[in-house]
């Protein structure tokens, strides 16, 4: 049971209010991070930049910038919003910092916390590896990602595809 009342924190939304009344030309930038190896996997990982007005951001100068990353499917809302929630993770804490330490960890965060969600992290994606890897026409890093994927317990299916990809190769 959670030792904290979700009452006495603020959500995102409360925070980005706050924001722009203290600092009307407050400019909040999310810059998707994600690779094609993080989509492989289905994660999203975006960053949240936060500059005060338009000469700092113009300047490249954000008062605070922060890192969020969230799992497809995992949670009730990430089944069909993970990127969104990445993004509001990372504002929240964005904003946090640069309105000089706000009151802590959001709402939202703190939610998670109650529920006991943790995201898991994804795993290797072997094929996509591999397949990048034939596309490179690189055969012993082929066979050994293979040897990787074997001493992870990848599944037999994984490994196949992967000996076959090497066959090709060779």
């Amino acid at each position: 049971m959670a030792q904290f009342n979700l009452n006495e924190y603020e959500t995102v939304e409360e925070r980005h209010a706050r924001a722009i009344a203290e600092y009307p030309d407050i400019r909040c930038v999310i810059v998707n991070h994600t690779t094609p190896q993080d989509r492989a996997v289905g994660t999203w990982v975006v960053e949240a930049r936060v500059y005060l007005n338009a000469e700092d951001q113009e300047r490249e100068l954000p008062k605070a910038t922060e890192w969020a990353f969230e799992v497809d499917g995992v949670g009730m809302a990430n089944k069909t919003s993970a990127l969104e929630n990445a993004c509001t993770s990372a504002l929240g804490r964005s904003l946090r910092w640069a309105l000089g330490g706000s009151k802590g960890p959001s709402k939202q965060e703190m939610e998670k916390v109650a529920r006991g969600q943790t995201p898991k992290l994804p795993v290797r994606a072997w094929l996509y590896e591999a397949g990048e890897l034939t596309n490179a026409k690189d055969i012993d890093k082929l066979r050994l990602l293979y040897s990787e994927a074997k001493t992870a317990k990848a599944d037999d299916a994984v490994l196949e595809a992967i000996k076959t990809m090497a066959e090709g190769l060779a």
